[in-house]
C-alpha cells in the first residue's frame, strides 16, 4: 500500500520543476515575485513544494529563509490572515538560521508587527460574532466600520436587530455620523497603514540579513472560498516588499470559484466576471507555472518506482532512486523500469519486483488516458489493485491472472456504466459473456476509425469511444475468460464504482455547492453547467455524478438535487440519464415529492428514461405516482 501523502521523495523526475522554481528564486533581480504552481488536483503540486522546501532548508544556503504554511491547517482558526502573518513572524523569531547575536533584535522588530496580528485578528472575531455585515450594509451602504465603531457596537450586545433600534435613536444617529467621519478619515490613513506595514517587515528582514524569504502556501485549493480570499489578501500585504517571495500551490480552477464567490453579490463586476477574476489574479501572481500532466513513460516509471520501493523497502531503494536521479539528467523521455532495476538489484530483489511489475507495462497507456497522468489517482489505482490482489489469493482464487484483474479495474474506473453492463452480461452467461468476444472481433487488427464507423451500427455503439476500443485491443483478451472471480472480489463496487470512494476534487466539490441554492433558476443552472462541468476531465465528472447520486440517496426529499439532474438530462449531457436511473432505482416511490414527479412527467417520452420513468411510477396509488401519471 502506498500512503496518499506529499513528499520530497521524487519518484516522478518532478524536480526538474522544482529546480527551476528555485533558479528563479536565486536570482534578486526578479524579487519580489508572488509564483503560481497551477495544477489539477492530485498533480504533484504538495510534493514539489515539499522539494523547493528542502532545497532551501538545508544548512549550506545561508542566504534564505524558507517557511511553509499549510492553508488548510489553519481552516478552523477564526482569522486565517493572522494565522498566516504569524507563522511567518513566529518563524523569523525561532528559526535556527538566525544567529543569538541578532535574535533579540529581531524579536524588538516583531513587537510592532505582532501588534498588528493582534488588531486584525481582533477585529476579525468581532465582525464574525457580532454579525455587523448587516448592520453595516443597512446603516452605510456597505463603509467599513472602524475600530472604534466596532468597540461601540460590541457594548450594545450581539442581537443586529437591537443594535438598529439603538442606531435609529437619537444617540444613534449621532454616533452614526461620527462613524461615517472617522470612517472617511480611516480610509485616508489605510494605504498608509499598509505602506507602514511593508516598511516594518523590510526593516526586520534586513535585520535578519537574509537575501531572500521563501513563503510556500499550499493545499490553498482545500480551503474554503472565504478562506482562500483570506490569504490571498494576507499575501497582498506582503506585495512589494523587497527579498520576499511567494509560493502559491493551488488548483487554478478553485482560486477562481473563490473569488467569483467574493464578488457575487457586486452586479457591476457580474457583468464582467471573468475580466475581474483575471485581473484578480495577474495583479497577485507575477509568474503562473502550470505542471504538465505525466507522459505514458512517465507513468510506466512512476508505477514501476512505486512497486520497487514497497517490494524491496527504503534502505535498498535508496540505490535505485539514486540511479534515477543519475538516469534523468541524461534522459527525461524513456521509461526507467524493469530493465534498469536489473542492473542495479540482486537477483532475488529483482525477481520480487518483476513478479508483480510485469503485468503493468501494457496497460500503462490505457491506465494514463483513464487517470489523466494524476499521480494521486495512479496511486490510489494501486492501492485497490493490490488489495484485490491480497483478496484473490486470501480467498484461493483459482487461475486469477493479474493483468485481467488490471484491465477490469481500468473499465471500472474510466467507463462505470459500461463496467456495470459488462456485469449484467456475464452474469446471465456463467461469467463469460459471448458479446465480449463479438467486440473484440470487431477490434481485431483494424484502426480506431474504422472500428468506430463499424461498431456504431452495431448492438454495441455503446462501446465505440477510442480509449475503449483501445481497451479491447490491448492484451490480455478477455474472449472466453469467466469474470465472475473478478466481479467477486469487485462486488462492493458494483454500486457506485471506484470513483465514488475516491476523495472528490475540490473543482468538483465547489461546483456543487455552487449548484446548490434553492432559489437557483433552470437558465442560471445551465449556465454554469456549460461554463464549468463541461471542461472537468472524464474522472472528476464521474466524481461529481456520484456526489451528485449520493446526496440525493441520503436526502430524497431535497427537490433542488433533482432540478440539477433533470437540467443536465434536458441538455443531454453524457451519462446523465445513466446516473439519474442508477439513482432513482435506490430511492422509494414514496420518498419523491408530487412537485419533483410531475417535473419528471416532462421526460415520459424521452429515450432511455422516459421507459424508465413510466415503469417507476406505474402503481398509481403514492401521491408522486399520481402526479406523475396526471400529467400528459
Amino acid at each position: 500500500m502506498w500512503a496518499d501523502n506529499e513528499t520530497s521523495e521524487d519518484l516522478l523526475g518532478f524536480k526538474v520543476h522544482a529546480d527551476l522554481l528555485i533558479n528563479i528564486i536565486n536570482d534578486e533581480s526578479v524579487l519580489p515575485i508572488t509564483i503560481g504552481v497551477f495544477g489539477d488536483w492530485g498533480s504533484g503540486k504538495s510534493s514539489i513544494l515539499q522539494i523547493v522546501k528542502e532545497e532551501f532548508d538545508n544548512e549550506d544556503d545561508k542566504d534564505s529563509l524558507c517557511i511553509y504554511f499549510n492553508g488548510w491547517t489553519f481552516e478552523g482558526y477564526d482569522d486565517a490572515k493572522a494565522a498566516l502573518l504569524n507563522s511567518i513572524l513566529k518563524e523569523l523569531e525561532d528559526n535556527k538560521k538566525i544567529s543569538a547575536e541578532i535574535k533579540d533584535s529581531i524579536k524588538e522588530k516583531t513587537k510592532k508587527l505582532w501588534k498588528s496580528i493582534d488588531w486584525i485578528r481582533g477585529a476579525g472575531m468581532v465582525m464574525k460574532n457580532v454579525a455587523l455585515p448587516a448592520v453595516s450594509a443597512y446603516f452605510t451602504g456597505g463603509l467599513s466600520l472602524v475600530p472604534s465603531a466596532i468597540r461601540k457596537l460590541t457594548e450594545w450586545g450581539d442581537n443586529p436587530e437591537k443594535i438598529i433600534e439603538k442606531l435609529q435613536s437619537e444617540e444613534g444617529k449621532e454616533i452614526y455620523k461620527a462613524f461615517v467621519k472617522e470612517g472617511k478619515e480611516n480610509d485616508k490613513n489605510a494605504t498608509n497603514a499598509v505602506a507602514e506595514f511593508r516598511k516594518d517587515f523590510s526593516e526586520l528582514l534586513e535585520v535578519a540579513n537574509f537575501k531572500r524569504l521563501v513563503i510556500i502556501i499550499d493545499d490553498l485549493d482545500r480551503c474554503s472560498p472565504e478562506r482562500i480570499i483570506e490569504n490571498l489578501e494576507a499575501i497582498k500585504l506582503f506585495l512589494n516588499v523587497p527579498k520576499t517571495a511567494f509560493i502559491i500551490g493551488a488548483d487554478p480552477r478553485i482560486v477562481k470559484y473563490a473569488i467569483e464567490h467574493k464578488y457575487k453579490n457586486n452586479k457591476e463586476i457580474e457583468e464582467d466576471n471573468n475580466r475581474i477574476v483575471i485581473d484578480y489574479l495577474e495583479k497577485l501572481i507575477q509568474l503562473p507555472y502550470s505542471l504538465p500532466r505525466l507522459s505514458e513513460s512517465e507513468v510506466e516509471t512512476y508505477i514501476s518506482m512505486l512497486i520497487c520501493k514497497k517490494e524491496i523497502g527504503d534502505t535498498k531503494f535508496k540505490k535505485v532512486l539514486d540511479e534515477f536521479k543519475k538516469y534523468r539528467l541524461t534522459n527525461k523521455y524513456s521509461a526507467f523500469g524493469l530493465s534498469n532495476f536489473e542492473k542495479i538489484l540482486e537477483a532475488e530483489e529483482f525477481g520480487k519486483v518483476k513478479d508483480n511489475v510485469i503485468t503493468i507495462p501494457s496497460l500503462v497507456p490505457l491506465i494514463t488516458n483513464s487517470l489523466y497522468g494524476n499521480p494521486r489517482q495512479i496511486k490510489r489505482f494501486l492501492n485497490i489493485y493490490t488489495i484485490r490482489k491480497r483478496l484473490a489469493e486470501v480467498a484461493s482464487l483459482q487461475s486469477f491472472n493479474d493483468a485481467v484483474l488490471a484491465k477490469m479495474m481500468i473499465l471500472e474506473y474510466s467507463e462505470p456504466k459500461l463496467f456495470k453492463k459488462l456485469f449484467e452480461w456475464q452474469i446471465i452467461q456463467d461469467g463469460v459473456p459471448k458479446e465480449v468476444t463479438e467486440i473484440e472481433e470487431l477490434c481485431k487488427e483494424k484502426g480506431i476509425e474504422d472500428v468506430i464507423s463499424e461498431i456504431k451500427d452495431s448492438d454495441f455503439k455503446e462501446w465505440g469511444k477510442p480509449k475503449i476500443i483501445k481497451w479491447f485491443q490491448i492484451e490480455p483478451f478477455l474472449s472466453g475468460v469467466d469474470l465472475r472471480d473478478y466481479y467477486w472480489i469487485a462486488r462492493d463496487k458494483l454500486e457506485n464504482s471506484i470513483t465514488a470512494t475516491s476523495m472528490i476534487p475540490p473543482v468538483v466539490r465547489a461546483l456543487f455547492n455552487e449548484l446548490l441554492p434553492d432559489n437557483m433558476t433552470s437558465a442560471v443552472t445551465k449556465s454554469l453547467l456549460i461554463e464549468k462541468f463541461k471542461l472537468f476531465s472524464d474522472i472528476e465528472k464521474d466524481a461529481f455524478f456520484n456526489l451528485l447520486s449520493s446526496n440525493l440517496k441520503r436526502n430524497p426529499q431535497q427537490k433542488r438535487l433533482y432540478d440539477i439532474f433533470n437540467a443536465m438530462t434536458e441538455d443531454k449531457i453524457e451519462n446523465t440519464v445513466y446516473h439519474y436511473m442508477e439513482t432513482l432505482k435506490i430511492i422509494s416511490v414514496s420518498d419523491i415529492e408530487p412537485a419533483v414527479a410531475t417535473r419528471l412527467a416532462d421526460f415520459k417520452s424521452e429515450p432511455e428514461i422516459g421507459e424508465f420513468l413510466n415503469d417507476y411510477f406505474k402503481d398509481g396509488k403514492s401521491k408522486s405516482s399520481k402526479a406523475f401519471n396526471l400529467k400528459k
